[in-house]
Parts: C-alpha cells; structure tokens; sequence
C-alpha cells in the first residue's frame, strides 16, 4: 500500500484546528525525552493536550548541559467506532553540550494555567551516533536548521492599554448610591498580547485596599468577564469590568479609593516569527491604576434627615377588600419600589389613635443588580383590625419619608385607599379586656415617695409568746413521760 504525502498535507496536520471530543476526558501530560542519547542527538520535552486547545504554557525550563534549539507542533485526530479523540503537542528540543551524564532536575510547569509537577532523571549522553538522514524527518525535528535560524530573538511591544477605578458620580448625597467599576480597557489598535494573570487572587487583594469602609455595598458579583466596545475620548477601547457595586455613604467623609497595581501576563513576541517555532515569549507588565475621589453633601434639614431613606421610590399598595367590620382583621400591603438601597427601606410610620389595632408587619425584599442599577422592592404586609365604624383614609394612617436626591427634595408616600368600617364599636371591648382591677389602678394615681412602715410591734410580742408557750409545753410532756 503506498501513502504519498504532500507540503499542503503535512500543514494541514499541524496547524489544523482541534475540536473537543464529546467521550473523551481533557487531560494534560508532560513527557521528558529518552534516558540514553548519543552526542548528536536531540533531547525533548514534550507537553501534550488530550481533547482541548493548547490553550498556554509556561517557559519550557534551563538544563546545565543542554541548550535550547527551539520548539515544534504537532496534532492528531482519531476515529475510532464513531469516538472523536484529538491532541496537540508542543516539544522543546535540547542539543547536549557536552558527553556524560546530565541530571534533568525537577520542575513545575503550568499549562493551560494548571500546574503540572514533572520529576527529574538523569540523561546519559554518549558518542555521536551515526543516523540515516532523512530530509522530511529533519524538516520537522529541527525545523529552525531547516530554515537556517538558531536562536529566537523576541522583541517588547508597547501596549496601548490601562488600568482604572472609575464611578458615575464624582458627588453624591449621603445615603445616594453610585456606581463603582474597576476595568482594564484595550484599544482597538492595541498589537501587545496581553492576558489576565491570577484574576481571582489579585482582585481579592485589590478589593482589601481600596473598598471604602463608610459605604454599604451592593456587589454586581461579576463571574464571566466579557469584552464591551466603549469610546474614551474618540478612541475605540475594548472594555473589561472586572469589579463593579453599587455604593452608598453612610456619612458626609468624602469615599476615597487609592491606586492600586494588577498584573497582566504580557508576550513578548518573534523579531522574525516562523510557522514552526516559538513566536511569543510569556512575560509580565503590572498597571497601576490612579486614585479616585468621591465628595458626599449632607441631606438638607428635615425631622426625619438622620433615618430616611435616599433614592426614587413609589408606592403600590394592596388590599383584598376595603368594605371590612369591626372586630375583623383585615390585611394590607405597602409595597415600596425603586432605585435605591433597598436594604436601608425602613418600615411605615403608623398612627395609631384607637380606630384601628395594627399588628407588626412581615417583611419581604427583592433586590435586583442589572444594567447598572440597583432596584428592588421592600413589602410590608399589616393585619389591622377596626374597632370604630366609620370611613377612613388610610393615607391618615400609613406615610413613608424619602429624600429623592434627583429631585433634591424630600418626598412621602401615602396610601390612597378608603376603608369602610361597619359594626359595632368595639372601643369598650377593648377597655374592659385592658382592665387590670383596682389595684393596678391605684398604681396609676401613687406616687413614688418613700414612707416608714406602719407599727406592728405588738404582733412580734404575740407571735414570740406564742413560740414560748409552745416550748414550754414540749418540756413539760418531756418530764411527764419521764
């Protein structure tokens, strides 16, 4: 059977793109070279891939005794009763330097951003071996002889590129939210490989120094960093948040966020790069954002100023029926809703005057962190029970005090449904169940000066009689038995 390859052929098995296997696990490997070459011989490190894309890698290492010649690809994929199985291979190729034995010591390489831990051995190297040259064969094991190049020479792009803590308001009022992103943006032109190095780590870090400790913070909790197109400037920038919250000032100090530093994984590329050989070199670029600033102004005078709440809200209440008779419960719902700290959403003031009894509401929230905002619902539901007929605006009984800082005033929401009361009046029923007796009534008109307590001394002198009386009898019944 004859097999005739061709240049298209061979390319195509290199550099064809794999696709992952459905049956087959991903799973990474390293394979040292033999333990016995002769003088003239190649020594190799091979990193192999089983159904993923190489993805990256770190620098193959140093050997004392060996020297780098430069690294080649390659690919596969099988078939076999229906099941895909792919791989890819990258191998460095060592030329010794000298006869003997050389010790391979331990190392770790990290691939596809795991570590993987290799165990050294020992590399006998012998006299040259004479080999049958075969010119395909050399193509591909020294593909830098092939093309007359030794070593790889990189060389540093500069990358159009940058760090920044970035807000949507430079001055808010205490308790109004902004929003607070941290990003790292690319320009469209940007020609420096740049990656994220370590994200979670570093971002930990980051947050530790810089998030404020006079804010409430409601956390976007980013998980997929995704690329945004944004224009700065009239300048095309790919955009990747990698924080954002929302925060709110708990006191007039103004939120001040530091600079901070993050690492990013930079390549330094081929001065002249080759289809077969290392066209990138892993190095590392840190960026350093610039400090960010954020003014807070104190609510204006109002009774309430210390305890309400700050933001756009409106009011959507429920009743089942407002035709109710005394001595019934009944159930209301005053749900508030909008932009703001939901959390902070205090309940209702009530008044209370007798007509009705209201019970402690249950309280229910949704928060939602979409789009850039923070909004939600705050429900608090009431059991009343009516204890005068009557017609009653419920606006008289349940108002809630904001400051809208859009507006830069403070606002209320009330109720605007009527309750219609018949019945008996139960006001009496009440003051007859709430009736403690005389005594606790008399404790409403003491007072609380102190007085001696009254001569009781002739009750000692009976009682101390008495026990002598009864000693006495005891002694005598004693002597009689006698």
């Amino acid at each position: 059977m004859r097999i005739v390859f061709s240049i298209k052929s061979v390319i195509a098995l290199l550099t064809g793109i794999l696709f992952t296997a459905t049956s087959y696990a991903q799973s990474a490997q390293i394979t040292l070279g033999p333990d016995e070459i002769g003088e003239n011989q190649a020594w190799t490190i091979t990193i192999t891939i089983q159904n993923d894309r190489l993805k990256n890698y770190d620098n193959f290492p140093d050997i004392n005794g060996f020297r780098k010649r430069g690294t080649s690809t390659q690919s596969s994929t099988n078939i076999i009763n229906g099941q895909i199985s792919s791989s890819q291979s990258v191998i460095m190729t060592y030329l010794p330097t000298r006869q003997g034995v050389i010790t391979v010591p331990s190392f770790t390489l990290k691939v596809n951003d795991k570590p993987i831990n290799v165990p050294g051995k020992k590399v006998k190297v012998g006299p040259a071996v004479q080999q049958q040259r075969d010119p395909l064969r050399d193509f591909f094991d020294r593909p830098d002889d092939f093309f007359g190049r030794n070593e790889t020479e990189f060389v540093d792009i500069k990358e159009d590129a940058f760090l920044a803590l970035t807000t949507s308001k430079d001055e808010v009022y205490v308790g109004e939210g902004f929003n607070a992103t941290i990003s790292f943006f690319v320009a469209a032109d940007n020609r420096a490989p740049l990656q994220f190095y370590e994200l979670g780590k570093q971002i930990t870090e980051i947050l530790k120094k810089v998030k404020p400790s006079n804010c409430w913070e409601e956390n976007f909790n980013i998980e997929n960093i995704e690329g945004e197109s944004v224009t700065i400037g009239g300048k095309d920038y790919t955009q990747y948040k990698i924080y954002q919250a929302t925060l709110y000032p708990l006191n007039t100090e103004p939120v001040v966020f530091p600079a901070f530093d993050m690492q990013m994984i930079k390549y330094k590329v081929a001065k002249n790069p080759s289809f077969f050989g290392q066209n990138r070199k892993e190095d590392f670029k840190t960026f350093r954002s610039k400090p960010k600033r954020v003014s807070v102004k104190p609510l204006p005078p109002h009774p309430l100023k210390d305890v309400v709440a700050v933001g756009d809200y409106h009011l959507n209440e429920r009743m089942r029926n407002v035709d109710i008779e005394t001595g019934n419960s009944a159930s209301y719902e005053f749900n508030i809703y909008g932009e703001g700290n939901i959390s902070a959403v205090e309940k209702p003031i009530v008044k209370r005057d007798g007509n009705f009894e209201f019970y402690e509401p249950n309280v229910q929230q949704n928060i939602n962190r979409q789009n850039n905002r923070v909004t939600g619902t705050k429900s608090f539901n009431y059991f009343m029970i009516p204890k005068e007929p009557g017609q009653y605006k419920l606006g008289d009984y349940f108002q809630w005090v904001f400051f809208n800082p859009a507006k830069s005033k403070y606002d209320t929401l009330k109720s605007k449904l009527t309750v219609y009361v018949t019945g008996e009046s139960k006001k009496n029923e009440a003051i007859q169940s709430n009736d403690l007796g005389s005594f606790y009534d008399k404790l409403d008109n003491a007072d609380n000066k102190l007085r001696p307590v009254a001569n009781t001394h002739w009750q000692q002198w009976v009682f101390n009689g008495f026990i002598v009386l009864m000693v006495g009898a005891a002694v005598f019944l004693i002597f009689k038995k006698q």
